[in-house]
């Protein structure tokens, strides 16, 4: 079986929901269906931004009925009523547990409920009504650390599981600056931020493999990063994804920055090597 590709979205608010003009709307629409129509996978393991563990410990969702968390505040009364139908499963936690346990990452099984970095992307790329994913689903936490290296080696203990047809999904933002963004709203053109960084995260995401990890470490020590990202849990889950495509390649699908964010898409793998 060839092994999955790795995409990272760049999430949004969970107002990407409703925002059908917006360039990120069709473009998570147009990924979605390269997954649903190409890569079909069997399940997904999905990591986002909202949901950070412990500095030396991972979670991992174990529900197979979970609800949705509304992270979010100040919007009208009907995004906390949004669904979004999913279903996890025991065997696929058991199974990323096993692959965290066999490189040596301390990890526990919990039950939780999907965050706005999970549902609000996926409402969009996976529409229930015109696009279902239908498979299982099960979220994995990030630590509760900057350290580039070590979400890194967690993506690599994901590796195996591509082999399996399990598609894994990291869910953040190539540039997060929430603090700008009233400001960044009152001029027309994107925070310098979001432009040199949003570049400075391509060239370290499409480097020879062999080189990624510690091109994308240094992003960390760039003197825009944390202008870029004032705290790093948005940005820390490509470090994931580049860990989880071990020797393919990264490749930009799409980019947008925007006022202080980052509207960039990526891809860890061929399409073309996961046939129908």
């Amino acid at each position: 079986m060839p092994r999955t590709p790795v995409y990272f979205l760049s999430h949004g608010g969970p107002n990407i929901m409703e925002d059908f003009d917006h360039p990120a709307y069709s473009k998570l629409q147009e990924i979605g269906k390269e997954i649903t129509g190409k890569v079909k996978p069997k399940a997904v393991v999905v990591f986002s931004a909202h949901w950070q563990a412990s500095p030396d410990k991972i979670q991992v969702n174990t529900a197979e009925i979970t609800d949705l968390i509304y992270d979010y505040y100040g919007f009208p009364d009907h995004y906390y009523k949004v669904k979004y139908p999913n279903v996890g499963s025991r065997d696929l936690a058991g199974k990323v547990l096993g692959a965290l346990e066999g490189a040596g990452i301390e990890a526990e099984g919990v039950k939780r409920g999907l965050d706005h970095g999970v549902f609000a992307p996926f409402t969009v790329a996976f529409d229930p009504k015109t696009n279902p994913l239908n498979v299982p689903l099960v979220q994995v936490s990030l630590f509760d650390s900057d350290d580039a290296d070590k979400h890194y080696k967690l993506g690599e203990a994901m590796q195996g599981l591509r082999e399996e047809g399990i598609l894994v999904i990291v869910s953040g933002m190539a540039v997060h600056n929430l603090r700008d963004m009233w400001k960044a709203m009152q001029q027309p053109a994107p925070m310098p931020y979001s432009v040199s960084f949003d570049a400075a995260l391509k060239q370290a995401v499409e480097q020879k493999p062999e080189n990624r990890q510690k091109a994308m470490a240094e992003l960390l020590q760039r003197s825009d990063a944390r202008r870029a990202h004032p705290s790093f849990e948005h940005l820390l889950p490509i470090h994931i994804g580049a860990g989880a495509a071990g020797s393919d390649s990264g490749k930009q699908l799409w980019t947008l920055p925007q006022g202080s964010m980052s509207w960039a898409q990526f891809r860890f793998g061929e399409v073309s090597n996961v046939t129908a």
